[in-house]
């Protein structure tokens, strides 16, 4: 007889995942032991402390379980190089600013659920994340930073 699969999609917050909801009450009836998962999942999440996380548990039989971590929103972890909880949610209002290097990171983080082709297409999606935010690019708004990377202002860094 073969065991279906079941599956828990949940976010967490990253490395601070616990036994109590959204997780146990969604694991514990699959028998798994739910302490065993958390603890999987707060290691694989431990460097995305503070974001919410999507984490996918595949429970196959109460021993044979697989934790699948995500990643964050890219405004999670712009928010998160820029230092602030919340972006402005207006695209005029300007609270915070990254730089090129910065993109470049959040690009390579989400490189993977994007839908880029190349780093320079990623950074100006993360970019322009950044414009609806209310946070600028090397002190430029969206379009102007967007431009900037078609000019190849920033292929030294893109490459």
């Amino acid at each position: 007889m073969k065991f279906l699969a079941s599956f828990v999609e949940v976010l967490v917050p990253g490395g601070k995942a616990s036994a109590g909801p959204p997780l146990g009450p969604a694991l514990g009836p699959l028998g798994v032991n739910v302490a065993d998962v958390v603890k999987k999942i707060n290691e694989a999440t431990a460097d995305l402390n503070g974001m919410q996380v999507p984490v996918k548990v595949t429970v196959r039989s109460r021993t044979d379980y697989q934790v699948e971590v995500g990643t964050p929103p890219t405004s999670a972890l712009v928010l998160k190089e820029v230092g602030l909880e919340k972006g402005s949610g207006n695209a005029l209002q300007i609270v915070g600013n990254l730089t090129m290097e910065q993109v470049v990171k959040v690009a390579g983080i989400k490189r993977k659920n994007l839908l880029s082709v190349s780093m320079k297409s990623a950074a100006k999606e993360v970019i322009g994340t950044c414009g609806s935010m209310g946070i600028t690019v090397e002190g430029m708004p969206r379009k102007e930073a967007q431009a900037a990377v078609d000019e190849g202002r920033f292929d030294e860094i893109l490459a």
